[in-house]
């Protein structure tokens, strides 16, 4: 088992000032991943890879990860800001898909 950090980010923002108003929070959810889900998410030789995701509307988001070196303590996380969605993808599929609505 490795441990692993994902990150959320806003690289793209389509509001009308160009800010996001989660820059400055820490989103970040930790898992546990078998070796053989490590290598079927395919981080590089440093244990990092990224996924984007553009939304359509001017805004897009990229959840990175990295491997968690062994004793280092995680900074509290503020959650993942709703978008636990698009590690559920990715752990899923290994890529983040739309969202589909069941109605």
């Amino acid at each position: 088992m490795k441990k692993v950090v994902f990150k959320l980010s806003m690289p793209n923002v389509g509001s009308w000032n160009g800010q996001w108003s989660g820059q400055s929070n820490n989103y970040i959810i930790k898992k546990n991943l078998t070796d053989k889900k490590y290598i079927e998410l395919g981080l590089d030789k440093n244990g990092q890879n990224s996924w984007y995701y553009n939304f359509g509307d001017g805004w897009g988001a990229n959840v990175s990860c990295e491997t968690l070196s062994i004793g280092k303590r995680l900074p509290k996380s503020d959650g993942f800001c709703g978008y636990d969605w698009m590690v559920d993808s990715i752990m899923h599929f290994g890529v983040i898909k739309p969202r589909i609505k069941i109605i």
